[in-house]
């Protein structure tokens, strides 16, 4: 049995994202994400103007007339969810962790999702695979995902992208979209990233809190990195250091950024302290222009 507090916050989430995939992104999603291919549909006598490298040999052999193959597109798609569940996803400066960010985005892209009759999937992971729900389609489902997001132990304090990579090349053998939601504190994986984005429509989704951008002037802070135990006295104070900070922090982000492009993975930044909406529309926006 889920926490009441749990219990509540899925239901909020589900008002929240439902209402916004039915305004705004179920088109959209159906728009950018079309099915994988064609699927064989029937054969029909051959008509003026159609294509001669759809005939049928076969039946045109067999029965004397032309006959040509019909297709059509084949809509189902997999959307595959791989949400960093690390202890450093737990941080939240605010009144969201950029766990609860993970989650609602999450659910926004399942709902878009099954609006459009695809199957979802989820794959949780810290520095390996935590857990792996198969591909379903229904709102049960969804709010399971939403559920499994919200309640998964933080197993682990570091971040690994590669075993998450891994296991999605090994498991999920047909191309699917998969969104890869994580604050990214992780090392470098940068072969691997391109080996999935090959194989998979992958995008990157990298969750970030505000003091992750820059500092407030709270005086001397004694901070602890959640995934590696480090501890370091900072004086935010001082405008010298909170800058350094800021320049540091926004070199760090643009880094990342570029290679997850350069791995050839659309790359979106979402913050807690931001709306998520926005961001998800100009991707769809930009997706739908690059088409």
């Amino acid at each position: 049995m889920l926490p009441r507090e749990t219990l509540r916050k899925i239901r909020r989430i589900e008002i929240r994202t439902r209402r916004a995939v039915q305004d705004v992104f179920a088109g959209r999603y159906h728009s950018v994400f079309k099915g994988q291919g064609m699927e064989f549909e029937e054969v029909r006598e051959y008509q003026p103007g159609d294509d001669i490298r759809a005939i049928d040999w076969n039946v045109t052999a067999r029965t004397g007339t032309p006959f040509v193959k019909k297709y059509r597109e084949e809509r189902e798609l997999t959307l595959m969810l791989l949400v960093d569940v690390s202890a450093s996803n737990r941080y939240g400066s605010g009144a969201m962790t950029k766990r609860d960010l993970a989650a609602e985005v999450a659910a926004t892209l399942a709902f878009s999702a099954i609006a459009n009759q695809d199957r979802v999937g989820l794959l949780l992971f810290g520095d390996r695979v935590q857990k792996f729900v198969k591909p379903a389609k229904g709102v049960p489902h969804v709010l399971r995902v939403i559920s499994d997001v919200l309640e998964a132990p933080a197993a682990s304090r570091a971040t690994d992208l590669a075993p998450a990579l891994d296991y999605l090349n090994r498991v999920i053998r047909r191309r699917c979209v998969a969104f890869l939601i994580s604050d990214f504190q992780a090392p470098p994986c940068d072969r691997l990233l391109r080996v999935t984005a090959r194989r998979h429509d992958l995008v990157s989704l990298v969750v970030g809190d505000p003091r992750e951008r820059e500092l407030a002037p709270a005086g001397i802070l004694d901070l602890t990195d959640a995934e590696t135990g480090r501890r370091v006295l900072v004086d935010t104070s001082s405008p010298t250091v909170r800058r350094a900070y800021a320049v540091r922090q926004a070199a760090a982000r643009a880094a990342l950024l570029d290679r997850l492009r350069t791995a050839r993975s659309d790359a979106i930044e979402l913050w807690t302290d931001r709306p998520y909406d926005r961001e998800l529309v100009r991707f769809f926006l930009r997706r739908e222009a690059r088409k």
